[in-house]
């Protein structure tokens, strides 16, 4: 099967193409060639801006194509409507930032999404990100009819992954000593290993399969204490947790999710109260599977112990410099112990 990713140098477009190389697919690229990335097998690679030159794409057919960066309607639909009948399916990556309301676990794939009052908008933020991915997903639907699948992914992990969100733990973890953990040990969350989300999305392109998927994972209960726990299995390390609550690491103005990764205290931010509990059964009946959490660690900490020289973006750069550094951890630990002892 021939196979074109849009993107594919990225997180999990690195992840997707070696996925569908594995399995026995021929496989092209289209992105901007920024950067040279070496793959276990050869791939076309063909440069151009989806916002600005398509031409690379002009005059040839695919099987699938896979969309890993969709950001803007305008631009989604120009690419779609290119392939619209020079291939024979469409998944579309999107996001489970799509849903207007988080407030609540177990959100599934009928809830109501984000809405923008003026549809015209292209400046991506934190406000508009999602609304955008809902309108790229209505793009891709309405030109591919029965045709197109969407996945709305959540919280991706595993190596490449630049933003370090995940990274922070196995690597603080590993480091030993004391370790400030954030808000509770039975806090749920929900992370997914890039591998295992791309492999699954190559199987369902194969099949040709059509509609809306939530996908994360594990397919158990996740906490943040059996993660911290795994990390220092894996590691052999003497880390001792520090648990000080929300209440204490909100007065002292600890920045939940970035400072300390994956931290959201539910009483402050009930917002997002749903954020690591989403429904993704529909993706699991589906083939959804999972590696054992174990090896996502290691391998996490292998590949940081390899000092990946991939330039940055700036906002990669600008979200693992928000978190906490070893002086303020340690600040935060001596005040926590200061407080006990009253």
């Amino acid at each position: 099967m021939k196979v074109l990713i849009i993107g594919g140098t990225a997180f999990l477009g690195r992840h997707l193409v070696e996925a569908s190389l594995a399995r026995g697919h021929e496989v092209t690229i289209f992105n901007r060639g920024r950067y040279e990335i070496e793959f276990t097998r050869d791939v076309e690679r063909l440069t151009g801006d989806r916002a600005s030159d398509l031409s690379a794409l002009e005059g040839r057919t695919w099987d699938r194509v896979i969309d890993t960066c969709g950001f803007v309607p305008r631009v989604v639909r120009a690419s779609a409507e290119l392939l619209a009948d020079k291939v024979e399916h469409y998944t579309f990556t999107s996001s489970m930032s799509v849903y207007s309301d988080i407030s609540k676990p177990g959100v599934d794939e009928s809830a109501p999404v984000g809405k923008l009052a003026d549809e015209s908008v292209e400046e991506v933020n934190q406000e508009t990100y999602g609304p955008l991915k809902v309108l790229c997903e209505h793009v891709v639907e309405e030109i591919f009819p029965d045709r197109a699948l969407a996945i709305r992914a959540g919280l991706l992990v595993g190596p490449y992954d630049y933003m370090n969100r995940f990274g922070y733990w196995p690597r603080r973890v590993a480091r030993g000593g004391k370790v400030l953990a954030g808000g509770r040990a039975d806090q749920k969350i929900q992370i997914i290993d890039a591998r295992d989300l791309a492999e699954w999305m190559v199987r369902m392109s194969e099949a040709k399969q059509a509609g809306t998927f939530n996908a994360s994972g594990p397919d158990y209960m996740l906490t943040m204490g059996r993660l911290l726990d795994e990390c220092k299995a894996v590691t052999g390390s003497d880390a001792e947790f520090i648990w000080p609550g929300d209440k204490f690491l909100i007065e002292q103005k600890v920045a939940p999710f970035s400072e300390l990764p994956m931290w959201l205290p539910e009483d402050e931010l009930p917002q997002f109260a749903g954020f690591m509990s989403f429904d993704c059964g529909k993706a699991i009946a589906a083939g959804l599977t999972f590696r054992p959490l174990a090896e996502t660690i290691r391998d996490t900490l292998e590949w940081h112990a390899r000092q990946p020289a991939q330039p940055k973006e700036d906002w990669v750069e600008f979200v693992q410099e928000t978190q906490l550094t070893p002086e303020r951890e340690t600040e935060l630990i001596r005040l926590w112990e200061e407080q006990r002892k009253e």
